[in-house]
């Protein structure tokens, strides 16, 4: 066995881009007792010039390597060599120094993990034709004569893993691993890399009272003849992945299959049975969802849901090739109700990246944003179909202004090298990874709205048709690619798109507009104010932008493309006007036309009021409030910016405190509502009137619950000796109406017959 050693600079260096694994063979025997898996993997492999392949292999005890049945020479170092603190914190004198050296340790660690750290050196010969006929190539094809002559060995490295770390753990009797970045070298030894992919026979031999489930299908399982009997399953993977997407769970599992599908089937621990049978009893209605949505069959031969333990799993979701590893904590019985809703979209979401992410993959560390953002939009589209337009709707609008909030610096750039490829993959952790996938949802939303459903909908159905084109041999989506696609098949300009993409992709920050009207009662016109901002600062956002694809030099800000939708809800209807340009002039002052001929009628009457001096009232200056404050003075009931939501905005609208109630009361989309609340929750001095519309939205039972609960939190916050606690008065009235029996004094039970009503009766426990 090799000892590690400490590679030098030259030998880091070293050209290992040719090399390209074509098929992985992956063996293992794991003793739950002591913590321990052995055992070995051989792989296919074209050899470069140099006679050196380059492996990942991290905290892996390798006992032998042999290529083609011969021993070979092979070189391993560790990935985290022990550093000279005292001279990397010498400089240290401040709080931002050492935050400054931290990081470039954290940066220069993982810059290491790129290298690979196991050298085994190859024969040079290169093989002749005749013995290359025959050979698969790495998309399970056959090598052409044409081709050219290509050095191809069979690597086998006997390995074991004794109480790993990271990449595969163990608990009691259960074994797992986890997709985190670049951890699948913890577990066995592989090009570590999305550049490289390859198709997986995976064997693995566990105690015969135990289960082990893996990528790819179920070939068959076979009792060994050790002392005691021991297990072996054997699987077959025949769509090439990365080595990221290669799963594995050992347990005492319970087995479902779904009762719809035959390819479909959940596994979790005995004491979850029931519970899972009450969570999954939905899933194929997701699963064949997204089969009609894409027009395509699922692209893995089968697909398997792990449940395991709280305790024991690393995250709360666990992606693989045709497998995910979920923690129980999403399980839930027929008593439940609560998490119901959460549990289905988590795991349509992972069904959705099977799709997006693992099948189809991004070309380049700059174009992940599209492969996230394609899975969220697809986990959507079943929000929308099987739990309401209105629960879609009001997500999206809560992750737009979560968005908003964060997306100032460069870390929410979805497609540029500083946020993505500098960060070698950990922007997508934490915080910023979820502001950034919100973010992707929202573009690829915007696009949609532009070019129409349908349109989008054939550009996702050509991007998995395309995948499954056998005569491909990559699988990969580019941010190019998708713009070309926009133009093609969604009928987007080329000009519009060379804006749209540069603007919201490469850049960072999202238009704050802040508004204001008057209504000009002589033209029977709203006047209205428009400043425009951004929430990212003008230095970092024209940073990001000069330095991104197909962008041209700036001077300042000069906005986004396209033109922003003003409706204006009047006595005698409701009229978009789509006049607000997003780009050129921060300062905007627009005027829209009022179609309502009750309020010109009105106007031709005579005056009844004149000043004491005689002279009359000027109309074309009249004053705000006056015009706000009756509406027999306007034909305006409430305006809205954006209101399909056309524009990932924040937006800040002043208007009468009347026209909030109007749109509260009157306008039925779930958005208005919660932007109606929530305005009016923050207004400095609150009447009678706010109270009293707060208390009647939430006692309508028609309304959205989630909005409700809304109004119900509002009046519990506008409470106060101004209004003589009449918000919490009315809370108390409200929860006793549904929840106390006057006749024994005491609350009733849950009412489970109404989801909507308990929801909102819920949080006032």
């Amino acid at each position: 066995m090799a000892k590690p050693r400490k590679l030098k600079n030259e030998d880091q260096k070293a050209d290992n881009s040719e090399a390209v694994v074509r098929h992985q063979k992956l063996c293992l025997s794991i003793d739950m007792d002591k913590r321990r898996i052995y055992g070995y993997t051989e792989l296919e492999i074209i050899v470069p010039d140099n006679g050196i392949v380059g492996l990942h292999a991290d905290n892996l005890a390798i006992e032998s390597v042999t290529v083609d049945g011969e021993p070979a020479e092979f070189e391993i170092f560790p990935h985290y060599p022990h550093l000279d603190s005292e001279n990397r914190w010498c400089s240290v004198s401040s709080t931002t120094s050492a935050a400054d050296a931290a990081g470039s340790v954290y940066l220069s660690s993982l810059e290491r993990e790129l290298v690979p750290n196991l050298l085994i050196m190859c024969c040079k010969s290169v093989q002749s034709a005749s013995e290359q006929q025959g050979l698969p190539n790495s998309e399970n094809g056959l090598q052409s004569s044409g081709e050219p002559k290509q050095n191809v060995k069979l690597v086998r490295i006997d390995y074991w893993v004794e109480k790993a770390e990271t990449g595969i753990h163990f608990e009691d009797n259960v074994l797992h691993t986890d997709n985190q970045i670049r951890r699948a070298r913890c577990w066995f030894p592989c090009m570590d890399d999305s550049s490289q992919r390859c198709c997986y026979d995976l064997e693995f031999t566990v105690a015969n009272n135990l289960v082990a489930v893996s990528t790819g299908n179920l070939l068959y399982q076979v009792l060994t003849k050790d002392d005691p009997m021991r297990k072996t399953y054997v699987y077959k993977l025949n769509v090439p992945v990365t080595a990221r997407w290669i799963s594995l769970a050992v347990a005492p599992f319970e087995i479902l299959p779904d009762r719809h599908s035959g390819i479909l089937s959940h596994m979790c621990l005995p004491a979850n049975l029931s519970k899972l049978r009450n969570t999954v009893g939905f899933f194929h209605s997701a699963f064949s969802h997204y089969e009609d949505y894409l027009s395509a069959t699922f692209p893995f031969g089968s697909y398997t849901q792990v449940f395991i333990a709280p305790e024991m799993a690393i995250s709360s979701l666990s992606l693989g090739a045709s497998m995910s590893i979920f923690s129980s904590q999403v399980l839930f019985d027929e008593k439940v109700i609560d998490q119901t809703i959460e549990t289905r979209i988590k795991l349509a979401y992972a069904l959705a990246r099977q799709w997006f992410g693992v099948y189809i993959t991004a070309e380049a560390p700059n174009d992940e944003w599209l492969l996230d953002g394609l899975a969220g939009f697809l986990t959507d589209s079943f929000i929308k179909r099987f739990l309401g337009n209105n629960e879609a709707r009001y997500r999206r609008y809560k992750a737009n202004c979560a968005v908003c909030k964060a997306d100032d610096s460069g870390a929410t750039a979805l497609s540029n090298s500083a946020a993505s490829k500098d960060l070698y993959g950990t922007q997508c952790i934490g915080l910023y990874g979820k502001i950034r996938s919100w973010k992707s949802v929202a573009i690829l939303q915007m696009l949609e709205k532009q070019m129409g459903p349908e349109s989008f909908r054939k550009i996702l159905q050509v991007i998995v048709l395309r995948a499954q084109d056998t005569t491909r041999s990559l699988r990969t989506l580019s941010t190019k690619e998708f713009r070309h696609f926009a133009n093609k098949v969604g009928n987007l300009e080329r000009p519009f798109l060379k804006e749209f993409f540069p603007r919201w992709v490469g850049s960072c920050g999202c238009p704050v507009l802040r508004m204001g009207l008057s209504y000009n009662k002589r033209k029977n016109m709203v006047e209205l104010a428009v400043l425009r901002g951004c929430t990212a600062t003008l230095g970092t956002s024209a940073m990001v932008l000069n330095g991104n694809f197909d962008s041209e030099n700036r001077e300042g800000d000069v906005g986004w493309p396209g033109m922003m939708s003003i409706r204006v809800h009047e006595l005698d209807g409701m009229y978009d006007h789509p006049i607000l340009p997003m780009a050129g002039e921060t300062w905007q002052l627009l005027e829209l036309q009022c179609h309502s001929k009750l309020a010109a009628k009105r106007f031709q009457k005579p005056k009844k009021g004149s000043k004491p001096d005689g002279s009359d009232d000027n109309g074309d200056a009249m004053p705000v409030l006056d015009m706000r404050s009756n509406s027999a003075e306007s034909p305006l009931l409430w305006l809205r910016a954006d209101p399909e939501m056309e524009y990932l905005a924040e937006i800040h609208f002043n208007q009468p405190v009347q026209m909030w109630i109007n749109q509260l009361e009157k306008d039925k989309d779930v958005v208005a509502q919660a932007q109606a609340i929530a305005t009016l929750e923050a207004l400095p001095q609150l009447s009678f009137s706010v109270v009293n519309a707060l208390n009647n939205f939430l006692s309508d039972s028609k309304a959205f619950w989630r909005v409700r609960i809304e109004a119900a939190f509002a009046l519990a916050n506008t409470a106060s000796e101004e209004t003589d606690w009449a918000g919490l008065l009315h809370l108390v009235k409200f929860y006793k109406s549904r929840r106390f029996d006057t006749n024994i004094g005491l609350p009733k039970p849950n009412d489970f017959h109404d989801f909507s009503e308990y929801f909102v009766l819920e949080v006032m426990q």
